[in-house]
């Protein structure tokens, strides 16, 4: 869908969102109140308001174009608008995932050399005023909460913060101004600091150029309009969320809400009613489990109705012309089962949009029957971040969709470093090899390199200008299928290379599994660590009047470790023989960004948790061998 007001820059971006929607009382980013509970909205005017008046804050403490000012925030207005006064001034923003510890977090505000740190909870600011002596470049921290003590001459209240900049705005306006206008494609806009699975986090480049014309390219595959409305809950720091919940929803002139924080998103979806959702799979594949369950836990007559809905389904949404019994059915079966399910997420809601991991095809498949579509997008940091695009009208689970407009798409042979096939955005339809390499990509959207680290960038862009991005894909009539990350994969003792993330994905959908980890690097079988879904063991213990006294005991018992035996059996009857699973070993506690196992993005750490189970892992290759 096209875009509201053309743009080539963020500053351009907000202002002529501003004027357009200019006395129009048209509200641009939505939040709940914490004591009222009312959700408030925030018109364009007060946003253009808002945003000189950080601006002027920023500029009157030293900040110039180029330099950069550091954001240590969950999702909240308060983000945008110091984004957005950061770049009508044509600095550079520097996100830190509220996650993070303060010796990361220092890591990141020393490396960027930013100079202003804007912190949002008690929380974060303790971590603000543990780092600062430690920043040499930091000069100014803004909390947007209230501080419990008085604060030194260097830090400052976030309401105090835009009084002060708005007077200073006022005075200088003719010097300010004129800034925005000043800030060009080229200039970078943001550093994105990559999660850092293993070593220190790098800094990824990304200019206005980067990112505009991603989140543009992304509308010409994606409806969205001024009349969306979307519930932001994923990271903004993150590249997936800042394009794609962010610039490109704000480009169409649609509403941004924040959710009070990830575990209110259930609660958040009915009283926002959004018409967009952008997630990561973890969330679609909870809401399938937790359907999944309550149907096997039920009545046969309830699982045989649900069976027969998802079948009605999947034929209407493939069917080309729905003739009027298969509506009809499709009525009925929304009446009945599907209903429930709209409900959860708002009763609104046009498309989803999932991205950061693959989609299991199972769970694309059932939103689909259910009415829902899932858009799939493949990409990484460093391509700000979108390569491929499911189409809306055409979306085939199990791959990542098309390229986007004015991005190249490649594969590279991993034998011998030959291009097999490419594939241009604006080159649909298209016919390419189906060669399986590594995916590698040219065009507008590409990082401008790593901050500071020309070493790592040279890396990763060759002497062609092919980013690469790591993963391992190939196309299948025009659509991109993912394998898995090259760094990923495991080559076992007998010389066998194989990709773990396949086999994870097809235990997704199992109900007695939450998380698992493929183990088998240089060993002669492959073995998995698996986090149980406590709630549903709970539930099958309970009807099977199974006593423990604690988790660990409960793991142990002999009918639950059947239950995944099982899992695993029906996996290796149809699995080649070297990508069998020959043992398992089920783990409490589950892997999280706390326990540094998972990524802020909900990845696994995988060195870390096997460093972390290395007796574990090691015990169960001495049983088995």
């Amino acid at each position: 869908m096209p875009i509201l007001v053309d743009f080539d820059t963020m500053p351009q971006l907000f202002t002529r969102l501003a004027d357009h929607y200019a006395g129009k009382d048209r509200p641009a980013l939505r939040y709940k109140d914490k004591y009222t509970k009312a959700w408030i909205g925030i018109s364009w005017d007060e946003v253009y308001h808002r945003m000189r008046a950080f601006a002027g804050f920023l500029h009157a403490h030293g900040v110039r174009p180029g330099d950069r000012v550091a954001i240590l925030s969950e999702n909240r207005p308060e983000w945008a608008l110091t984004d957005m006064g950061t770049q009508l001034l044509g600095a550079v923003n520097v996100a830190l995932y509220p996650t993070l510890p303060p010796d990361q977090a220092q890591y990141i505000l020393e490396d960027s050399g930013a100079t202003v740190l804007v912190a949002s909870t008690r929380l974060q600011f303790r971590k603000a005023k543990e780092v600062f002596d430690d920043c040499p470049t930091l000069e100014t921290v803004v909390t947007m909460s209230e501080p419990e003590d008085d604060l030194p001459a260097h830090m400052y209240r976030w309401d105090d913060a835009v009084e002060e900049g708005w007077a200073y705005w006022q005075a200088h306006e003719d010097t300010l101004t004129p800034l925005a206008d000043e800030v060009t494609p080229e200039d970078l806009c943001a550093l994105i600091y990559t999660s850092g699975t293993t070593g220190q986090p790098k800094g990824v480049m990304l200019t206005h150029r980067n990112l505009c014309s991603n989140a543009k390219a992304a509308h010409q595959r994606v409806d969205f309009g001024p009349e969306d409305h979307h519930l932001s809950f994923l990271p903004l720091c993150h590249s997936f969320e800042r394009t794609a919940g962010y610039t490109a929803v704000l480009a169409a002139g649609a509403t941004v809400s924040y959710a009070e924080s990830i575990d209110a998103i259930s609660k958040n979806l009915p009283e926002v009613k959004p018409t967009v959702m952008i997630s990561v799979p973890r969330l679609f594949e909870k809401v399938y489990n937790t359907i999944a369950k309550k149907v096997e836990d039920g009545p046969a007559a309830k699982k045989m109705l649900f069976d027969w809905a998802v079948g009605v389904g999947r034929r209407y949404a493939t069917a080309e012309r729905p003739g009027l019994l298969l509506s009809a059915q499709y009525k009925l079966a929304d009446r009945l089962v599907f209903s429930t399910l709209h409900e959860k997420l708002g009763g609104n809601l046009r498309f989803a949009v999932s991205g950061g991991a693959a989609l299991p095809k199972k769970i694309g498949e059932f939103f689909q029957a259910a009415g829902i579509v899932i858009v799939e997008g493949y990409g990484l940091t460093e391509t700000s971040p979108v390569l491929t695009i499911s189409p809306m009208e055409a979306p085939r689970f199990g791959t990542v969709g098309h390229v986007v407009p004015g991005t190249t798409v490649g594969i590279q042979r991993l034998d011998d470093n030959r291009l097999a096939g490419r594939v241009r955005g604006d080159d649909y339809p298209t016919t390419v090899s189906t060669a399986e390499g590594e995916i590698v990509a040219k065009g507008p959207n590409i990082m401008a390199g790593y901050w500071n680290n020309p070493d790592a960038t040279r890396e990763v862009i060759d002497a062609d200008g092919w980013f690469h991005t790591g993963d391992v894909g190939q196309f299948v009539e025009g659509y991109l299928a993912i394998t898995d990350r090259i760094k990923h994969m495991i080559v076992s003792k007998g010389g066998k290379n194989i990709y773990p993330g396949p086999i994870e994905e097809a235990f997704k959908t199992v109900r007695w599994i939450d998380q698992m980890l493929v183990v088998g690097e240089g060993r002669a079988f492959l073995t998995a660590l698996v986090v149980p879904d406590m709630e549903a063991l709970a539930a099958f213990c309970n009807a099977k009047e199974i006593t423990y006294s604690s988790d660990a005991e409960l793991l142990q018992h002999p009918e639950v470790r059947a239950l995944f035996a099982q899992a695993f059996k029906e996996y290796n009857q149809q699995a080649a023989s070297h990508e069998k699973i020959r043992d398992f070993t089920l783990i409490p506690e589950p892997f999280s960004v706390e326990n540094e196992m998972l990524t802020p993005t909900m990845k696994p750490k995988r060195r870390i948790i096997e460093r972390h189970y290395a007796d574990v892992i090691d015990e169960m290759y001495a049983i088995t061998a």
